[in-house]
């Protein structure tokens, strides 16, 4: 169930659902046609995929993690429409191959409007990590992207 009582409220209960192993509260955070972008730039096109893919990443993922908000931002872009920018501390990443994952940032963009019942849904999100200290990537010879920063010589 959504009851996100202002643009705020997506990302608040984004992350509430998120600790509380709720990928279904999640996902009824977004409109049925939604997109949601996540780090690796993987695209699902509608809430059940959203769900499908939050259920998965919660379960095998991040099933011992906790999302945080450091800092949130919103623009508005009329009475019923803006742009909440979400700055979160992810921790608790599943370790893999005798790698444990150290915390991690990322800035969620979510685009909310809301409908007549005066309910703010999420039509678009994508996450974004934080990669300290450089600037870009680059596409190497072997295929793989190397975080660089051109303004260290």
């Amino acid at each position: 169930m959504n009851n996100a009582q202002s643009p705020e409220d997506i990302p608040k209960l984004f992350v509430e659902n998120w600790n509380q192993r709720r990928p279904d509260l999640m996902a009824a955070l977004f409109e049925e046609d939604a997109d949601f972008i996540n780090v690796v730039g993987l695209w699902w096109n509608n809430r059940n995929d959203i769900l499908k893919a939050h259920d998965y990443g919660l379960k095998v993922i991040f099933k011992d993690s906790v999302l945080s908000i450091i800092n949130l931002k919103t623009k508005m872009l009329s009475d019923t429409s803006a742009v909440v920018h979400a700055k979160m501390k992810l921790e608790g990443q599943t370790p893999i191959a005798g790698e444990k994952g150290g915390a991690r940032k990322t800035v969620f963009s979510f685009i909310v409007r809301k409908k007549e019942d005066g309910i703010w849904w999420a039509v678009s999100a994508q996450n974004t990590d934080i990669v300290g200290g450089v600037e870009t990537y680059i596409r190497t010879a072997d295929g793989s992207l190397k975080p660089i920063d051109y303004r260290k010589k």
